[in-house]
Protein backbone atom coordinates (compact mmCIF):
# COMPACT_ATOMS: atom_id res chain seq x y z
CA UNK A 1 0.00 0.00 0.00
CA UNK A 2 1.45 3.59 -0.85
CA UNK A 3 -1.33 5.50 0.81
CA UNK A 4 -4.22 6.20 2.47
CA UNK A 5 -5.94 9.32 1.31
CA UNK A 6 -7.67 11.73 3.59
CA UNK A 7 -10.60 10.47 4.37
CA UNK A 8 -11.74 13.88 6.07
CA UNK A 9 -12.60 15.13 2.76
CA UNK A 10 -16.21 15.65 2.85
CA UNK A 11 -17.86 13.58 0.01
CA UNK A 12 -14.92 11.91 -0.97
CA UNK A 13 -13.75 8.64 -0.83
CA UNK A 14 -10.75 7.26 1.04
CA UNK A 15 -8.05 5.48 -1.26
CA UNK A 16 -5.31 2.95 -1.27
CA UNK A 17 -2.86 3.22 -3.58
CA UNK A 18 -0.84 -0.34 -3.97
CA UNK A 19 2.91 0.26 -4.67
CA UNK A 20 2.26 -1.24 -8.54
CA UNK A 21 -1.24 -0.97 -9.23
CA UNK A 22 -4.03 1.07 -9.33
CA UNK A 23 -5.55 3.11 -6.32
CA UNK A 24 -8.46 0.92 -4.63
CA UNK A 25 -10.84 2.83 -2.96
CA UNK A 26 -11.62 2.78 0.46
CA UNK A 27 -15.28 2.39 1.55
CA UNK A 28 -16.80 5.27 1.21
CA UNK A 29 -16.71 8.30 3.96
CA UNK A 30 -20.24 8.66 5.77
CA UNK A 31 -22.39 11.01 3.57
CA UNK A 32 -21.65 15.09 3.88
CA UNK A 33 -25.06 15.97 4.81
CA UNK A 34 -25.21 13.79 8.19
CA UNK A 35 -23.65 15.90 10.87
CA UNK A 36 -21.72 14.58 13.63
CA UNK A 37 -24.02 13.71 16.41
CA UNK A 38 -23.66 12.37 20.31
CA UNK A 39 -23.48 8.54 20.86
CA UNK A 40 -26.64 6.58 19.95
CA UNK A 41 -27.75 9.73 18.85
CA UNK A 42 -30.18 9.04 15.51
CA UNK A 43 -30.90 10.44 12.42
CA UNK A 44 -33.77 12.63 11.51
CA UNK A 45 -36.54 10.51 9.22
CA UNK A 46 -35.59 12.73 6.24
CA UNK A 47 -31.80 11.43 6.29
CA UNK A 48 -30.58 9.27 3.87
CA UNK A 49 -30.77 5.24 3.98
CA UNK A 50 -27.65 3.17 4.34
CA UNK A 51 -26.50 2.60 0.37
CA UNK A 52 -26.32 -0.96 -0.73
CA UNK A 53 -22.92 -2.92 0.16
CA UNK A 54 -20.64 -2.02 -2.83
CA UNK A 55 -18.35 -5.18 -1.52
CA UNK A 56 -21.23 -7.04 -3.15
CA UNK A 57 -21.50 -5.57 -6.35
CA UNK A 58 -19.35 -5.46 -9.55
CA UNK A 59 -16.70 -2.76 -10.00
CA UNK A 60 -15.72 -2.70 -6.13
CA UNK A 61 -12.19 -3.39 -5.02
CA UNK A 62 -13.03 -5.37 -2.32
CA UNK A 63 -14.79 -7.61 -5.09
CA UNK A 64 -11.40 -9.94 -5.78
CA UNK A 65 -11.40 -10.86 -9.49
CA UNK A 66 -11.29 -14.60 -9.91
CA UNK A 67 -7.35 -14.33 -11.74
CA UNK A 68 -6.44 -12.89 -8.32
CA UNK A 69 -7.55 -15.68 -6.79
CA UNK A 70 -4.49 -17.97 -5.01
CA UNK A 71 -3.41 -20.58 -8.44
CA UNK A 72 -3.27 -24.05 -7.06
CA UNK A 73 -4.59 -28.01 -7.90
CA UNK A 74 -6.64 -27.60 -4.64
CA UNK A 75 -9.98 -28.17 -4.77
CA UNK A 76 -12.73 -26.01 -3.36
CA UNK A 77 -12.31 -25.28 0.65
CA UNK A 78 -15.90 -26.82 0.71
CA UNK A 79 -19.68 -26.80 -1.08
CA UNK A 80 -21.63 -23.60 -0.61
CA UNK A 81 -24.05 -24.26 2.50
CA UNK A 82 -25.72 -22.89 5.22
CA UNK A 83 -23.13 -23.30 8.51
CA UNK A 84 -24.66 -24.45 12.04
CA UNK A 85 -22.09 -23.00 13.98
CA UNK A 86 -20.55 -19.22 13.08
CA UNK A 87 -17.22 -19.51 11.01
CA UNK A 88 -15.02 -17.82 9.19
CA UNK A 89 -14.95 -19.30 5.38
CA UNK A 90 -13.00 -16.49 3.11
CA UNK A 91 -10.02 -14.26 4.50
CA UNK A 92 -9.48 -11.52 2.25
CA UNK A 93 -5.82 -9.19 2.20
CA UNK A 94 -5.21 -6.46 -0.10
CA UNK A 95 -1.59 -4.87 -0.10
CA UNK A 96 -0.95 -6.75 3.34
CA UNK A 97 2.78 -8.03 3.29
CA UNK A 98 3.07 -10.28 -0.02
CA UNK A 99 -0.48 -10.21 -0.88
CA UNK A 100 -1.98 -8.19 -3.52
CA UNK A 101 -6.07 -8.42 -3.54
CA UNK A 102 -5.78 -11.92 -2.66
CA UNK A 103 -8.75 -14.08 -1.57
CA UNK A 104 -8.25 -16.91 0.21
CA UNK A 105 -11.33 -19.51 0.91
CA UNK A 106 -11.40 -21.45 4.04
CA UNK A 107 -12.64 -24.87 4.51
CA UNK A 108 -12.66 -27.14 7.86
CA UNK A 109 -9.02 -28.43 6.91
CA UNK A 110 -7.12 -25.36 5.06
CA UNK A 111 -2.88 -25.48 3.82
CA UNK A 112 -1.15 -22.82 3.16
CA UNK A 113 1.59 -24.13 1.07
CA UNK A 114 4.52 -21.81 -0.79
CA UNK A 115 8.28 -21.23 -1.29
CA UNK A 116 9.86 -19.12 1.64
CA UNK A 117 8.61 -15.25 1.14
CA UNK A 118 5.36 -16.59 -0.51
CA UNK A 119 3.24 -14.87 2.25
CA UNK A 120 2.05 -18.10 4.45
CA UNK A 121 2.76 -17.05 7.86
CA UNK A 122 1.37 -13.16 6.97
CA UNK A 123 -2.08 -14.64 5.82
CA UNK A 124 -2.18 -16.52 9.38
CA UNK A 125 -1.13 -13.65 10.88
CA UNK A 126 -3.90 -11.36 9.49
CA UNK A 127 -6.07 -14.21 10.47
CA UNK A 128 -5.19 -13.89 14.38
CA UNK A 129 -5.15 -10.05 14.08
CA UNK A 130 -8.72 -10.49 13.32
CA UNK A 131 -9.40 -12.70 15.27
CA UNK A 132 -7.60 -10.43 18.17
CA UNK A 133 -9.79 -7.35 17.20
CA UNK A 134 -12.93 -9.83 17.55
CA UNK A 135 -11.89 -10.17 20.94
CA UNK A 136 -11.90 -7.31 22.02
CA UNK A 137 -7.98 -6.57 21.62
CA UNK A 138 -6.93 -2.79 20.52
CA UNK A 139 -5.27 -2.48 17.13
CA UNK A 140 -1.97 -1.99 18.72
CA UNK A 141 -2.24 -5.43 20.57
CA UNK A 142 -3.54 -7.19 17.49
CA UNK A 143 -0.41 -5.24 15.08
CA UNK A 144 2.54 -4.85 17.66
CA UNK A 145 5.00 -4.42 14.60
CA UNK A 146 2.29 -2.98 11.62
CA UNK A 147 5.10 -1.60 9.63
CA UNK A 148 6.21 -6.15 8.92
CA UNK A 149 2.64 -6.07 7.51
CA UNK A 150 3.00 -3.20 4.55
CA UNK A 151 4.30 -4.02 1.18
CA UNK A 152 8.02 -3.98 0.28
CA UNK A 153 8.79 -0.45 -1.48
CA UNK A 154 5.60 1.04 -0.56
CA UNK A 155 5.70 5.07 -0.82
CA UNK A 156 3.97 6.81 1.70
CA UNK A 157 1.51 9.80 0.19
CA UNK A 158 1.49 13.37 0.86
CA UNK A 159 0.61 13.43 4.28
CA UNK A 160 3.32 10.18 4.88
CA UNK A 161 0.82 7.58 5.48
CA UNK A 162 1.12 4.22 4.61
CA UNK A 163 -1.39 0.85 5.50
CA UNK A 164 -3.33 -2.31 4.48
CA UNK A 165 -6.31 -3.79 4.03
CA UNK A 166 -7.77 -6.86 5.65
CA UNK A 167 -11.31 -8.48 5.62
CA UNK A 168 -13.06 -12.06 6.20
CA UNK A 169 -16.50 -13.45 5.56
CA UNK A 170 -18.14 -15.39 8.82
CA UNK A 171 -21.15 -17.82 7.42
CA UNK A 172 -23.25 -19.37 10.13
CA UNK A 173 -26.72 -19.26 11.52
CA UNK A 174 -27.16 -15.41 9.79
CA UNK A 175 -26.23 -16.60 6.48
CA UNK A 176 -22.87 -14.99 4.51
CA UNK A 177 -21.68 -12.07 6.44
CA UNK A 178 -18.63 -9.82 5.43
CA UNK A 179 -16.20 -7.75 7.34
CA UNK A 180 -13.76 -5.23 5.79
CA UNK A 181 -11.25 -3.35 7.24
CA UNK A 182 -8.53 -0.51 6.31
CA UNK A 183 -5.69 0.19 8.58
CA UNK A 184 -3.60 2.90 8.60
CA UNK A 185 -0.37 1.71 10.05
CA UNK A 186 1.63 5.05 9.69
CA UNK A 187 2.19 7.80 10.93
CA UNK A 188 -0.14 6.56 13.02
CA UNK A 189 -1.67 3.34 13.66
CA UNK A 190 -5.73 3.46 13.37
CA UNK A 191 -8.86 1.94 11.48
CA UNK A 192 -9.66 4.52 8.90
CA UNK A 193 -12.37 2.79 7.32
CA UNK A 194 -14.65 -0.23 8.54
CA UNK A 195 -17.28 -1.98 6.61
CA UNK A 196 -20.14 -4.78 7.52
CA UNK A 197 -22.24 -6.33 5.01
CA UNK A 198 -24.43 -8.83 4.33
CA UNK A 199 -26.31 -9.51 1.06
CA UNK A 200 -25.70 -6.43 -0.90
CA UNK A 201 -26.38 -4.25 1.72
CA UNK A 202 -24.26 -2.05 4.58
CA UNK A 203 -24.85 -3.05 7.98
CA UNK A 204 -21.93 -0.82 9.43
CA UNK A 205 -19.79 1.57 7.72
CA UNK A 206 -16.83 4.12 9.82
CA UNK A 207 -14.62 6.52 8.18
CA UNK A 208 -12.00 8.89 9.29
CA UNK A 209 -13.96 12.12 9.24
CA UNK A 210 -10.93 14.36 11.26
CA UNK A 211 -7.52 13.05 11.09
CA UNK A 212 -6.85 15.28 14.50
CA UNK A 213 -9.40 13.11 16.63
CA UNK A 214 -9.05 9.70 17.52
CA UNK A 215 -12.26 8.36 16.77
CA UNK A 216 -14.30 7.42 13.47
CA UNK A 217 -17.55 8.24 12.70
CA UNK A 218 -19.98 5.51 12.12
CA UNK A 219 -23.16 4.76 10.99
CA UNK A 220 -25.08 1.63 11.09
CA UNK A 221 -28.67 0.11 10.16
CA UNK A 222 -31.23 1.07 12.31
CA UNK A 223 -34.59 0.51 10.09
CA UNK A 224 -38.15 1.66 10.58
CA UNK A 225 -38.29 5.81 9.94
CA UNK A 226 -35.21 6.43 11.50
CA UNK A 227 -32.87 5.02 9.24
CA UNK A 228 -29.82 4.60 10.37
CA UNK A 229 -27.78 5.48 13.76
CA UNK A 230 -24.52 7.67 13.61
CA UNK A 231 -21.94 7.89 16.40
CA UNK A 232 -18.08 8.25 17.18
CA UNK A 233 -16.31 5.01 17.74
CA UNK A 234 -12.68 4.85 19.18
CA UNK A 235 -10.35 4.45 15.68
CA UNK A 236 -8.08 1.75 17.38
CA UNK A 237 -10.66 -0.97 17.78
CA UNK A 238 -13.03 -3.34 15.96
CA UNK A 239 -16.64 -1.37 15.40
CA UNK A 240 -18.51 -4.77 15.10
CA UNK A 241 -17.16 -5.76 18.27
CA UNK A 242 -18.52 -2.75 19.36
CA UNK A 243 -22.22 -3.08 18.25
CA UNK A 244 -23.78 -5.33 20.70
CA UNK A 245 -23.37 -2.42 23.44
CA UNK A 246 -24.52 0.41 21.05
CA UNK A 247 -27.41 -1.32 19.49
CA UNK A 248 -30.54 -1.99 21.31
CA UNK A 249 -32.09 -4.53 19.29
CA UNK A 250 -35.65 -3.11 19.06
CA UNK A 251 -36.11 -2.91 15.26
CA UNK A 252 -35.88 -5.77 12.41
CA UNK A 253 -33.00 -3.73 11.02
CA UNK A 254 -31.07 -3.39 14.79
CA UNK A 255 -31.62 -7.06 15.14
CA UNK A 256 -29.88 -7.83 11.69
CA UNK A 257 -27.42 -6.15 12.69
CA UNK A 258 -27.08 -7.48 16.09
CA UNK A 259 -27.22 -10.93 14.66
CA UNK A 260 -24.60 -10.14 12.03
CA UNK A 261 -22.33 -8.70 14.67
CA UNK A 262 -22.97 -11.29 16.84
CA UNK A 263 -21.71 -13.74 14.50
CA UNK A 264 -18.73 -12.49 13.27
CA UNK A 265 -17.28 -11.92 16.84
CA UNK A 266 -18.45 -15.39 17.73
CA UNK A 267 -16.42 -16.72 15.41
CA UNK A 268 -13.07 -15.02 15.78
CA UNK A 269 -13.17 -15.23 19.40
CA UNK A 270 -13.47 -19.27 19.00
CA UNK A 271 -9.33 -19.22 17.66
CA UNK A 272 -6.47 -20.67 19.29
CA UNK A 273 -3.26 -19.14 17.77
CA UNK A 274 -0.57 -22.23 18.45
CA UNK A 275 3.12 -22.71 17.80
CA UNK A 276 4.49 -25.01 20.49
CA UNK A 277 7.96 -24.05 21.53
CA UNK A 278 10.22 -27.14 22.64
CA UNK A 279 12.42 -25.17 24.28
CA UNK A 280 9.65 -23.84 27.01
CA UNK A 281 8.22 -27.83 27.19
CA UNK A 282 10.95 -29.49 28.32
CA UNK A 283 10.79 -27.96 32.65
CA UNK A 284 8.27 -29.12 35.37
CA UNK A 285 5.31 -26.85 35.47
CA UNK A 286 3.84 -25.81 38.36
CA UNK A 287 0.15 -27.32 38.89
CA UNK A 288 -2.45 -24.80 37.11
CA UNK A 289 -6.16 -25.32 35.78
CA UNK A 290 -4.76 -27.14 33.60
CA UNK A 291 -5.40 -25.29 30.16
CA UNK A 292 -2.70 -25.16 27.44
CA UNK A 293 -1.10 -22.51 26.45
CA UNK A 294 -0.14 -20.87 23.11
CA UNK A 295 3.32 -21.95 23.38
CA UNK A 296 2.33 -25.17 24.91
CA UNK A 297 4.72 -24.67 28.12
CA UNK A 298 2.61 -26.27 30.43
CA UNK A 299 1.78 -29.00 28.30
CA UNK A 300 2.51 -31.64 31.47
CA UNK A 301 -0.05 -29.73 33.80
CA UNK A 302 -2.40 -30.17 31.01
CA UNK A 303 -1.48 -33.84 30.33
CA UNK A 304 -2.48 -34.17 33.90
CA UNK A 305 -6.14 -32.70 33.76
CA UNK A 306 -6.70 -34.94 30.43
CA UNK A 307 -5.48 -37.54 32.74
CA UNK A 308 -7.75 -37.00 35.62
CA UNK A 309 -11.01 -35.83 33.61
CA UNK A 310 -10.92 -37.71 30.16
CA UNK A 311 -9.80 -40.85 30.07
CA UNK A 312 -10.85 -41.38 26.41
CA UNK A 313 -9.34 -38.03 24.82
CA UNK A 314 -5.88 -39.27 27.09
CA UNK A 315 -5.93 -42.69 25.55
CA UNK A 316 -6.45 -41.36 22.08
CA UNK A 317 -3.45 -38.72 22.34
CA UNK A 318 -1.53 -41.96 24.31
CA UNK A 319 -2.62 -43.88 20.83
CA UNK A 320 -1.10 -41.18 18.73
CA UNK A 321 2.02 -40.85 20.64
CA UNK A 322 2.69 -44.64 19.43
CA UNK A 323 3.54 -42.82 16.05
CA UNK A 324 5.01 -40.29 16.78
CA UNK A 325 7.42 -40.51 19.06
CA UNK A 326 10.79 -43.02 18.58
CA UNK A 327 10.79 -46.52 20.34
CA UNK A 328 8.17 -48.41 22.30
CA UNK A 329 5.56 -46.42 24.13
CA UNK A 330 2.53 -48.04 26.24
CA UNK A 331 0.70 -44.57 27.33
CA UNK A 332 1.49 -41.34 28.63
CA UNK A 333 1.22 -40.23 32.28
CA UNK A 334 2.74 -37.75 34.74
CA UNK A 335 4.39 -37.18 37.77
CA UNK A 336 3.07 -34.65 40.47
CA UNK A 337 3.78 -35.03 43.68
CA UNK A 338 1.93 -33.11 46.46
CA UNK A 339 2.80 -29.51 46.09
CA UNK A 340 5.46 -30.32 43.53
CA UNK A 341 5.75 -29.56 40.10
CA UNK A 342 4.07 -31.52 36.82
CA UNK A 343 6.49 -33.80 35.31
CA UNK A 344 5.04 -36.09 31.77
CA UNK A 345 6.64 -38.65 30.77
CA UNK A 346 6.31 -41.51 28.60
CA UNK A 347 5.37 -45.25 29.99
CA UNK A 348 7.49 -47.19 28.08
CA UNK A 349 5.73 -50.68 29.35
CA UNK A 350 6.92 -53.14 32.32
CA UNK A 351 10.52 -53.06 33.28
CA UNK A 352 11.39 -49.98 31.55
CA UNK A 353 11.80 -47.08 33.13
CA UNK A 354 9.98 -44.26 32.01
CA UNK A 355 11.41 -41.40 29.76
CA UNK A 356 10.59 -37.82 30.59
CA UNK A 357 9.24 -35.25 28.01
CA UNK A 358 12.38 -33.41 28.80
CA UNK A 359 14.17 -35.66 26.91
CA UNK A 360 12.58 -35.98 23.58
CA UNK A 361 13.29 -34.57 20.12
CA UNK A 362 12.10 -31.00 19.50
CA UNK A 363 9.91 -33.01 16.88
CA UNK A 364 8.61 -35.44 19.27
CA UNK A 365 7.40 -32.63 21.65
CA UNK A 366 6.15 -30.38 18.97
CA UNK A 367 3.86 -33.41 17.75
CA UNK A 368 2.35 -34.18 21.19
CA UNK A 369 1.66 -30.31 21.57
CA UNK A 370 -0.28 -30.40 18.42
CA UNK A 371 -2.11 -33.93 18.88
CA UNK A 372 -2.90 -32.79 22.26
CA UNK A 373 -4.69 -29.58 20.52
CA UNK A 374 -6.39 -31.37 17.99
CA UNK A 375 -8.19 -33.38 20.20
CA UNK A 376 -9.31 -31.58 22.80
CA UNK A 377 -11.22 -28.24 22.47
CA UNK A 378 -11.81 -24.77 24.24
CA UNK A 379 -12.35 -25.67 27.73
CA UNK A 380 -8.86 -27.18 27.61
CA UNK A 381 -7.19 -24.36 25.66
CA UNK A 382 -6.31 -20.77 26.94
CA UNK A 383 -9.16 -19.46 24.77
CA UNK A 384 -12.07 -16.90 25.71
CA UNK A 385 -14.39 -17.82 23.36
CA UNK A 386 -18.24 -16.47 23.67
CA UNK A 387 -19.08 -17.42 26.89
CA UNK A 388 -22.59 -16.70 26.24
CA UNK A 389 -22.98 -19.09 23.57
CA UNK A 390 -22.87 -23.31 24.47
CA UNK A 391 -19.92 -24.69 23.13
CA UNK A 392 -21.96 -26.86 20.72
CA UNK A 393 -23.08 -24.13 18.88
CA UNK A 394 -18.95 -23.03 18.21
CA UNK A 395 -16.30 -23.87 16.27
CA UNK A 396 -12.75 -23.48 17.28
CA UNK A 397 -10.20 -22.72 14.73
CA UNK A 398 -6.23 -24.02 15.20
CA UNK A 399 -4.05 -21.51 13.62
CA UNK A 400 -0.82 -23.03 13.17
CA UNK A 401 2.19 -21.55 11.51
CA UNK A 402 4.86 -23.90 10.66
CA UNK A 403 2.42 -26.87 11.61
CA UNK A 404 5.25 -29.49 10.25
CA UNK A 405 7.87 -27.63 11.19
CA UNK A 406 10.20 -30.29 12.82
CA UNK A 407 8.53 -32.88 12.37
CA UNK A 408 8.94 -36.26 10.38
CA UNK A 409 6.92 -37.88 7.39
CA UNK A 410 5.59 -40.04 9.86
CA UNK A 411 4.66 -37.41 12.29
CA UNK A 412 3.43 -35.08 9.69
CA UNK A 413 1.19 -37.95 8.43
CA UNK A 414 -0.14 -39.26 11.90
CA UNK A 415 -1.11 -35.14 12.62
CA UNK A 416 -3.20 -35.11 9.27
CA UNK A 417 -4.38 -38.32 10.07
CA UNK A 418 -5.74 -36.40 13.46
CA UNK A 419 -6.72 -33.20 11.79
CA UNK A 420 -9.31 -34.75 9.23
CA UNK A 421 -11.00 -37.07 12.00
CA UNK A 422 -11.27 -34.15 14.56
CA UNK A 423 -12.03 -31.44 11.50
CA UNK A 424 -14.59 -33.65 10.06
CA UNK A 425 -16.74 -33.59 12.93
CA UNK A 426 -17.49 -29.73 12.81
CA UNK A 427 -16.38 -28.58 16.12
CA UNK A 428 -12.63 -28.15 14.94
CA UNK A 429 -11.54 -26.37 12.02
CA UNK A 430 -7.65 -26.17 11.17
CA UNK A 431 -5.95 -23.55 9.49
CA UNK A 432 -1.99 -23.92 9.07
CA UNK A 433 0.74 -23.22 7.13
CA UNK A 434 2.92 -26.17 5.88
CA UNK A 435 6.07 -26.84 3.94
CA UNK A 436 6.24 -28.97 0.68
CA UNK A 437 6.57 -32.11 1.69
CA UNK A 438 3.52 -32.24 3.77
CA UNK A 439 1.77 -30.14 0.73
CA UNK A 440 2.30 -32.90 -1.65
CA UNK A 441 0.91 -36.03 0.84
CA UNK A 442 -1.96 -33.50 1.38
CA UNK A 443 -2.52 -32.26 -1.93
CA UNK A 444 -4.76 -35.87 -2.77
CA UNK A 445 -6.44 -36.13 0.77
CA UNK A 446 -10.18 -36.13 0.55
CA UNK A 447 -11.63 -33.03 3.17
CA UNK A 448 -8.43 -31.32 2.59
CA UNK A 449 -8.39 -27.36 1.21
CA UNK A 450 -5.05 -26.96 -0.40
CA UNK A 451 -4.09 -22.96 -0.75
CA UNK A 452 -1.30 -22.88 -3.13
CA UNK A 453 1.12 -19.43 -3.09
CA UNK A 454 3.22 -18.60 -5.44
CA UNK A 455 6.66 -16.54 -4.53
Amino acid sequence: MDAISDAAAVGAPATVALADTPAVPLPPALPAAAPAVEADATVPPGAPPVPPAAGAEEGDALVVPAQARPAGPGRPAEPAQRHPRPVVTELRLSAFGPHRSAVFPLGPLTLFAGPSGSGKSQALAAYEALAGLGSGATLEEAFPDPRARIPDRAVPDAQRRRGFRLGCTVDGPAGPVRLDLAVQAEPTLRIVGERLSQNGQILLATALRDPGRRSVQAAWLTGGAVGVTRAPLPDDRLGTALLPLRVAGSTAGQRQVLAAAEQVVVALRAVFPCDPRPDRMRAAVAPGEGRLLGDCANLADVLRRTRDECGTRHALLAQAARTGCAGSVVGLDVRAPAGGPVEAVLDRGPGRPATELARLGAGELRFLALALVLLTGPGVLAMDPAAELLSARQALTVLADGFDRGLDGRQSAELLRLALLSCGRGHIRLVAAVGEGTAAAARDLPGVAMVDLRA
